[in-house]
């Protein structure tokens, strides 16, 4: 097994999120200067605005979905809004950032109200341009597998998460 699949497995993210996947491309997510890695712990504050995200892949022809969820929505003890959507962009091609892709939903950034969150970006090969979908008509209780179902996107090629905690006063910067 992977470094990169350990991690999301210790991590509950393949289980509560996804499935066991075999990842096939590089994803890399970037707040400001801050590289994510499966794990590390972000302040809200950090997190505010869209991260620069890269998608890999050999071929500028293929597309992806990038999907942003917290599945310990409203709290890691009780995530009865598990998974509230945070993001989705369709049509990045490979080898080029989100920024060159569709937003099917806006970023919201990450406002855990207590606990730790893990927040989920998941990445998906799609058929074809223009394909995918969103039939949520609520960012509460969204569910990747049944998304991915729905727009026959098959198992994630890529996924990274973080944590984050509410910020105290005194903790902001």
């Amino acid at each position: 097994m992977s470094r990169s699949v350990e991690a999301l497995v210790v991590g509950r993210v393949i289980g509560d999120v996804v499935d066991m996947f075999p990842p096939s491309i590089n994803l890399t997510v970037t707040y400001t200067s801050r590289q994510v890695t499966n794990g590390c712990e972000l302040k809200p504050s950090a997190v505010a605005i869209p991260p620069r995200v890269d998608i890999g892949g050999e071929d500028f022809r293929t597309f992806y979905t990038l999907v942003m969820t917290d599945p310990d929505a409203p709290s890691p003890s009780d995530p009865t809004l598990r998974e509230y959507l945070h993001w989705i962009v369709t049509d990045v091609p490979a080898t080029t950032s989100a920024s060159f892709g569709r937003e099917l939903v806006g970023y919201e950034a990450p406002r855990p109200t207590i606990g730790i969150h893990r927040y989920v970006m998941v990445a998906f090969k799609q058929a074809a341009r223009q394909t995918v979908a969103v039939h949520a008509a609520s960012r509460h209780n969204f569910n990747t597998r049944t998304f991915a179902h729905h727009n026959q996107l098959g198992l994630p090629v890529a996924a990274v998460y973080f944590n984050a905690q509410k910020e105290t006063a005194g903790r902001r910067r």
